[in-house]
């Protein structure tokens, strides 16, 4: 898709997550009714889990989150909270659209280890999908932005991903501790409040936030140097709900001297992706 596609992609999503009718907002035209075979991605995430469900001309139809602390760098620590999670979503949705959710995608982290991401799949089959296919986050952004020739950067809530393309096609994929939870701790110290109180004033007040943040912001932009130091020809592309506040991406493209290209609603990237990779 052109920047403008996904541009409107998400502005579409984004509108369906605040609860505006068919997405207002976005560029495409409003349906009533969706279009051909649904397809489901459940993106667990650390701060918050969401689900988004595509309609068969790959436009999103619904699209809703739910906070949670299920999980902690991209591992399920509490399995009961996530699937109690998935299930709300799930059945909101169903009740929105009317029809039956009975098969999703899901996504984890790229390289953890391998019972760490199967628990992803098990967490949504506990919930009431019958059939769960199972991506790694990157690969699931790259089905939503359709890089060519760059990186991909998934900043999530407990470490971030990133995924060279060259040609379209995955050349190296890797994952570092750092992402927003890390934000929420610098920021919770510098002012003296707890995570909780500082995650919701990075979302209200990011502008002021983000003089605190930068330190920590760098040390994100440094393990992207070293997970990419073979594709410094390459543009990054910012995906993830971490950076979305105004400056970070200039805070990594200044650090790391490199073109950064960010999309508005960023948060949504993943979970469009995966939703995209369900069978």
């Amino acid at each position: 898709m052109s920047d403008g596609q996904v541009t409107a992609l998400l502005s579409r999503a984004a509108g369906l997550l605040a609860g505006a009718p068919g997405g207002a907002g976005a560029d495409e035209p409003v349906r009533s009714v969706p279009v051909g075979e649904l397809r489901t991605g459940v993106d667990l995430g650390t701060a918050s889990c969401v689900l988004a469900v595509l309609d068969g001309t790959g436009q999103p139809v619904h699209v809703a989150s739910y906070p949670s602390g299920a999980l902690r760098d991209g591992v399920v620590v509490d399995f009961a909270a996530a699937e109690r999670t998935v299930r709300r979503l799930r059945d909101e949705a169903e009740r929105a659209l009317a029809t039956a959710l009975t098969s999703a995608a899901t996504a984890y982290p790229p390289c953890i280890a391998e019972p760490d991401a199967r628990a992803c799949r098990f967490v949504c089959e506990a919930a009431g999908f019958d059939k769960v296919t199972l991506t790694d986050e990157v690969t699931a952004a790259q089905h939503t932005l359709g890089v060519s020739d760059g990186v991909i950067v998934d900043v999530g809530g407990g470490s971030t991903g990133v995924g060279i393309f060259r040609s379209g096609r995955l050349v190296a994929l890797a994952d570092r501790p750092g992402g927003g939870h890390h934000l929420d701790l610098v920021l919770a110290g510098a002012l003296g409040i707890t995570t909780e109180e500082a995650e919701r004033r990075k979302r209200a007040d990011p502008r002021g936030s983000l003089p605190h943040l930068v330190p920590t912001l760098e040390r994100i932009a440094e393990s992207v140097r070293l997970m990419t130091a073979d594709a410094e020809d390459l543009p990054l592309h910012i995906a993830g709900g971490a950076l979305m506040i105004p400056g970070a991406a200039e805070v990594i493209s200044g650090y790391l001297g490199r073109e950064t290209v960010s999309y508005p609603h960023a948060l949504l990237i993943t979970p469009l992706g995966i939703a995209r990779y369900a069978s």
